[in-house]
């Protein structure tokens, strides 16, 4: 599998779920291994980030990043969708603090990427190969990583009676995010949302960028997208946390009661086993080893 960046520069704008002020931001292509960096482009100097879990400085509510005095949040929707896409290399010019929240998922990020299409460059993708599991646990809360084809399970709880036990089991592949992923919307309670609005946050949060509920019923005219969006979007969040690694996962990833801060233990942690992993570079030949996962999920010829 060869390194990808968009064909061509991609503009938008939206509201930020904190600050409520408009957001615009510019994805550029990027060369070949420079990874995935934001850039505050608001900032004197023009600071810039890099998307990488030794970045992450905070993790309440929202996974924040930050270089010196400069400061992103609210970056794994748009982590999820540029990973989850296969795009290693961007560079993301922001005009505020925080990345605008859409409409609570990453379907509007998939979307535009799609329309502005992507460029492969002649350079090979490296891969993050679990060699041997890997598990971190903290009481009822649990991540494991094991060796095989990239997928995830993550399992949740909640005490509400559209929620409760949810558990959802999906490929790590672009089509699969897609359609299965990418369109699961950030949720909430009534109660949360208002005493965080009465406290200065969630000021752009409403019913067009997130799932609300009060005691008994989903207040969006249109319900849910999926019967189980709440763990899908648990596991949108999640592919925007493991992109912080910096390289693609391969392996089987498994989570029960998660969330950002725990995710990014997870990686800390996973980084440490280094008997655990090894960085791989595929090559050519391996495409020949037969009843392999990787033939097609890996191989496709380079852009000429």
């Amino acid at each position: 599998m060869w390194q990808k960046t968009l064909a061509q520069p991609l503009h938008f704008e939206g509201i930020g779920l904190h600050g409520g002020k408009p957001v615009k931001v510019v994805i550029y292509p990027a060369p070949a291994n420079q990874g995935l960096r934001f850039v505050r482009a608001d900032l004197p100097g023009k600071p810039q980030i890099k998307a990488h879990y030794t970045r992450v400085t905070d993790t309440t509510r929202a996974t924040t990043l930050a270089q010196g005095e400069a400061t992103i949040t609210t970056v794994e929707h748009f982590l999820a969708a540029l990973g989850g896409l296969g795009v290693d290399n961007a560079l993301i010019a922001v005009e505020g603090p925080e990345m605008p929240i859409m409409d609570g998922s990453a379907a509007p990020l998939t979307r535009l990427l799609a329309e502005t299409g992507l460029r492969t460059l002649p350079w090979p993708r490296a891969y993050f190969l679990i060699q041997r599991a890997v598990e971190l646990r903290e009481g009822d809360r649990w991540m494991r990583v094991s060796p095989g084809e990239p997928r995830i399970t993550y399992s949740i709880d909640f005490p509400h009676p559209l929620i409760r036990t949810q558990k959802f089991t999906v490929a790590l592949r672009a089509e699969s995010f897609r359609g299965e992923i990418a369109p699961a919307r950030t949720f909430g309670f009534l109660q949360e949302v208002e005493y965080l609005q009465s406290r200065g946050l969630a000021l752009g949060g409403s019913l067009d960028n997130a799932v609300v509920l009060d005691d008994n019923r989903v207040l969006n005219p249109e319900g849910f997208r999926f019967p189980e969006e709440c763990v899908r979007h648990k596991i949108l969040d999640a592919v925007g946390d493991l992109a912080l690694l910096g390289l693609p996962l391969l392996g089987r990833v498994e989570v029960a009661l998660g969330s950002h801060a725990f995710h990014l233990r997870f990686l800390e942690h996973l980084v440490g086993q280094e008997k655990a992993w090894r960085v791989w570079v595929p090559s050519p030949r391996d495409k020949e080893k037969p009843h392999s996962w990787f033939q097609s999920f890996l191989w496709e010829p380079a852009a000429a």
